[in-house]
Order: structure tokens, then sequence, then C-alpha cells
């Protein structure tokens, strides 16, 4: 016991105060590892082949400042107020516009805007998936998803694609595991069309059989679809919401086709469902930014937004070929990458032996980064893959950066012989998202 008047013995000193205070579930909530890499990548000496970000230089820059300008000059009382959680009602109506292109029959009733399509994951996480649920995803899947799962607690299933996307056969195998388990299964994630990180597009041969085969197990799907419209030959898919509207949730975003900065997404939801969505915008953000949805409103009202998809479609196509050659000419014996017919990425698989996560420090200090595929999964695989975004360099900085990262894995191949191959690690979890590896 301590003594009267003598102050009481202090235990170790937890370099947070506050650790004792947070909910369970943060405990799943991994730092990014690589963001301080990547605050290095930025510098311009560094070819990053890492961030999905868009090539805005291809958008008409003058003409939206100046209808931006005219926006705020004739409708700022209503821009810079305060809006509905349901977002703006002529936003809503274009969006179904937008979405018809894919053969959606949406209602603008049942679209909610969201703060990027990001918010929309995560509205959709909280409201169905208690603690111990069952997520199906895609083996890849998004990071940014993955981060959504594990923040509710939710464990993260993984079912393996091949060059036809998502396989039906594996699918149904992996439900019933999770049946005869006794685990809820509350959805399936899948992103259909030009896969981020995987780059390849689910066979529309396919889709009528995952849809049923979802619905024969009692799962909602939840469809990401931010970049069905970037098919390089001008090709749309069938969206699933348009072959399933009353089991399918739709995630969309102006991100990749108009401008990331602006943070517009939406999500399609079952009427009874977008109620709850709406309950959860309104807990999380009040409501999305008004101006925001009525510059991107402008946009499709007074813009060519058609043509400047193509423009964008044409712009990632002469990225995407430059990759390719360039992975064909310098890529060592081993090597493998698919060839993605749209959307922003390619997924290599470097010769046996190689961490990626492990090179990707010796990597940025080659002047090239790019993301490694353990972010991309939620059980510590991937660390023989990694994820080059061709969107953004230009043509010439891709050549030249995949050529540093060819010299970097021959090194490392070189290394790999002298002493060994390094031992691959396991993640405790998906790291949280960031624009680095969106």
């Amino acid at each position: 016991m301590t003594a009267p008047g003598q102050p009481a013995k202090q235990g170790p000193r937890s370099l947070d105060p506050h650790l004792r205070r947070y909910a369970a579930r943060t405990a799943g909530m991994t730092a990014s590892e690589i963001r301080a890499l990547f605050a290095v990548a930025s510098r311009p000496e560094v070819v990053s082949l890492a961030g999905g970000m868009p090539h805005l230089a291809a958008l008409p820059l003058e003409s939206l400042s100046a209808e931006i300008g005219q926006l705020v000059a004739a409708e700022g009382l209503v821009a810079l107020q305060y809006g509905s959680a349901h977002g703006v009602p002529l936003l809503r109506e274009q969006i179904c516009d937008v979405m018809a292109l894919e053969g959606i029959n949406g209602h603008p009733d049942d679209v909610v805007v969201t703060v990027g399509s990001q918010m929309g994951l995560d509205m959709v996480t909280r409201i169905f998936c208690d603690p111990g649920d069952v997520v199906i995803a895609e083996g890849p899947s998004y990071v940014g998803a993955l981060g959504s799962f594990t923040a509710y607690q939710a464990q993260v299933v993984h079912v393996a694609m091949d060059a036809d996307g998502l396989v039906p056969s594996l699918l149904r195998e992996a439900l019933e595991a999770c049946k005869r388990a006794g685990q809820r299964v509350k959805f399936l994630y899948t992103i259909p069309n030009f896969h981020n990180p995987a780059g390849v597009t689910l066979a529309v041969s396919r889709r009528a059989e995952i849809l049923e085969i979802c619905r024969t197990y009692g799962v909602l799907v939840v469809e990401d679809n931010p970049y069905g419209l970037l098919g390089f030959d001008g090709q749309t898919y069938p969206a699933l919401r348009s072959m399933d509207p009353d089991n399918v949730v739709y995630l969309g975003s102006f991100s990749k086709t108009f401008a990331a900065g602006l943070r517009v997404g939406w999500v399609l939801a079952p009427h009874a469902v977008r109620e709850k969505l709406v309950l959860a915008a309104e807990s999380a953000t009040l409501c999305p930014p008004t101006l925001n949805q009525m510059i991107v409103s402008r946009y499709l009202s007074t813009q060519d937004w058609k043509g400047q998809i193509k423009t964008y479609r044409e712009a990632y196509r002469e990225r995407r070929d430059a990759a390719i050659s360039a992975l064909e000419q310098h890529m060592p014996q081993g090597s493998t990458w698919n060839i993605p017919d749209g959307g922003f990425y390619v997924w290599v698989t470097v010769p046996e032996g190689i961490d990626t996560k492990a090179m990707l420090p010796r990597a940025v200090t080659a002047r090239v980064a790019y993301a490694s595929g353990t972010g991309f999964y939620a059980d510590g695989f991937g660390s023989r893959q990694l994820r080059i975004s061709y969107c953004y360099p230009t043509p010439e900085r891709i050549r030249e950066g995949v050529r540093r990262l060819a010299n970097v894995i021959e090194d490392e191949m070189q290394l790999a012989a002298t002493f060994g191959a390094t031992p691959g690690r396991q993640l405790s979890g998906p790291q949280t998202p960031s624009p680095d590896t969106a």
C-alpha cells in the first residue's frame, strides 16, 4: 500500500493514454505501412505506378471554371447551403440516365448520393453487418472495401477469380462451407468490370449464374462499378443490378469518369434499403456537399460528358498499351500479368521467391512505386503480386517506371539466389485505404 501523503505508483506509461477507451472494433484498423513511403514516392523523380488517380488533364478546365463561376453567381444561395441527405433531386435523375447506359432502369427516389462511393461502401456495411458476419469478396479485392468490412468486424472470405472474373463454382463452394460452419453471409461484394486491382471483367455468361447462386443462398449482392464506362473498345456490360434489381445494391461514382476531388458517388438500392441508407447518411455527414453535387449536375447538363468519357478511354488505352509493351520488353522470366480491356490496372505476378511488400522500400529507393499485393487480401496472401496503375503517368513515364521496376525485381532475384527467398509475412488485416492505394 502507498503511505499516506505519498503519490500512487504509476504503471508503465502507454504511448496512447486513450488506449483502453477505444471500441473493440478499432483493433482491426491497421495503419498503412507504406504511407510514409508514398510521401517519398510523390517526389517528381519517382515514377508512381501506385495510385488510381484519374487523368484530369483531359478535362475542359477553362469551360468548367466558367460554368462553376456562373453556378455560384446564379445559384450560390442554394449551392452553398445545407441540403438533403438523399441528394440533389436533379442529380439523382441524371444519375439514372448515366446508369441506363448499362441497362439499369433505376428510379431517382432509390438513389442516395454519397461523398464518394467509399461512403456508400461504409454505409452498406454498417446497415448489414454485425460483428462476426461474413462478407464474400473476390480475391484480390479493393483495399477500401476490405478496410470498411474490417472496421465493422465482418469476416472476409475470398473467392478466386480467373481471366473471366469470379468463378461461380468456387463461389458456391464458399457459400456452402459457410453454411456448414454456421456462419452468416450477409453479401457478396464484387467489382464486375475492369476489376480493382485484378483488371479482369466478369464474363457476361457468368453473371446470371452468380446472381442465381446468391439468391439460392439468400445472399445480397453489392455491385461496385466505378470503371464500367471505361472499356477501351467502348463496350459496356449489363450491370448485375439490371438483371436482378431486388437483390443487388449498386455503387457508382463520378471519381473515375469526371473528377475525383469532388467526391460525388451514389448508391442505388431496393426501396426499403434506401430508407436505411438515408438514415445512415444523415448520421454520418448530415448531407453531402450541395455545391459539389450541383457542379456535377451542371457538368452533365452543359458539357459533352459522353464525349469526355470517350476521351478518357482513349487516354487510358494509350497508357495501358505503354504499360503492357514495357512489361513485355523488360520484365524477367517468370513474371506474368493480365491485359485489361478497360479501367486503370494491371495485376502482375512476379517470379517465385520475391516478396513485393518487402521489396517496396527498395523500389522507392530506385525511384519507382507500386501497390503491393498483400494490401488487397484480408488473409495475408498476395506477396507475389503487385498492382500497376497506368491511369495517371504519361506513356513515357510508364515505360520508364516499368523499366526501373524490372531492374529492381532482377536485383531481388539475384539476392534470393544468393541468400534464399524472403519469407512471406502475414498481415493482421487489410490496411486502411488512402489515395495511394485507391
